[in-house]
């Protein structure tokens, strides 16, 4: 396995964590038990980083 593919791999870990924290999230706020809603940004702006560095690797 190369690096690349070890390092993507990791990326897509890493995304499915934090779309599960997403959705965590959203659920979180719709039973009116999120108090930072600050953590939404912050996870929207991690997947897209992700996204960004796994798409550079394909590249």
């Amino acid at each position: 396995m190369s690096k690349n593919n070890k390092e993507k791999n990791e990326l897509q870990e890493e995304l499915l964590t934090l779309r599960k924290e997403q959705f965590n999230l959203r659920v979180q706020q719709m039973t009116g038990q999120l108090s930072r809603n600050h953590e939404h940004k912050r996870v929207r702006r991690e997947i897209a980083r992700v996204k960004t560095k796994i798409n550079q690797i394909k590249e």
